[in-house]
């Protein structure tokens, strides 16, 4: 991440809509930014293969019958490419079917950190945890249900503070077993 870059384009952005880059308040707003934007994007720098390596400690399961494994109300943020704008309160419940290995627990929750610090739609990041969440943990059963207020609704344009947004992602037998699906919720 070039952050000389994004100091360089913010001061020139506070100077397009008519402030003073050089006022007290706002004198260190573009090296800010720029520390802002290396820590929120983070996820940029990795793709999902790499996450899935990064998170992808398993343990032995096959002493176990537990037929799936849920983790509900993941809390993550992102923003969305099309405005640049704050995707927030938003949670991630996953769910998946164990292939004699299970994923650490807090892995799952930091795959859906990592995934969610792009530019990016939610259903994009919906589809990332599903892939990064099957490939590491060896199976292809993974259900993602995202659930996310959107700043390019809430704050600008149509002005609906109360929208929500819900996707869900389902692959493999989260397709065809309603069982399965219900998980999510």
């Amino acid at each position: 991440m070039d952050k000389e870059k994004i100091e360089y384009h913010i001061r020139g952005l506070l100077e397009a809509i008519g402030e003073d880059p050089d006022r007290e308040g706002l004198r260190e707003t573009p090296r800010r930014v720029a520390n802002m934007y290396e820590e929120v994007f983070e996820g940029i720098r990795y793709s999902n293969h790499e996450i899935a390596e990064m998170f992808g400690k398993t343990f032995d399961m096959t002493y176990s019958s537990q037929p799936y494994i849920v983790v509900k109300d993941i809390t993550v943020f992102s923003y969305c490419e099309h405005h640049m704008a704050l995707m927030y309160d938003m949670t991630v419940n996953v769910a998946y079917v164990p292939n004699g290995r299970v994923l650490g627990l807090s892995k799952i929750a930091r795959i859906c950190d990592m995934a969610a610090k792009r530019l990016q739609l939610q259903e994009k990041l919906g589809s990332d945890i599903a892939e990064i969440i099957a490939e590491a943990a060896g199976t292809e059963s993974v259900g993602v249900k995202i659930v996310g207020s959107h700043s390019c609704m809430t704050a600008r344009g149509i002005r609906n503070p109360s929208a929500r947004t819900e996707t869900k992602t389902l692959l493999g037998e989260f397709r065809t077993n309603e069982k399965l699906g219900r998980l999510l919720d």
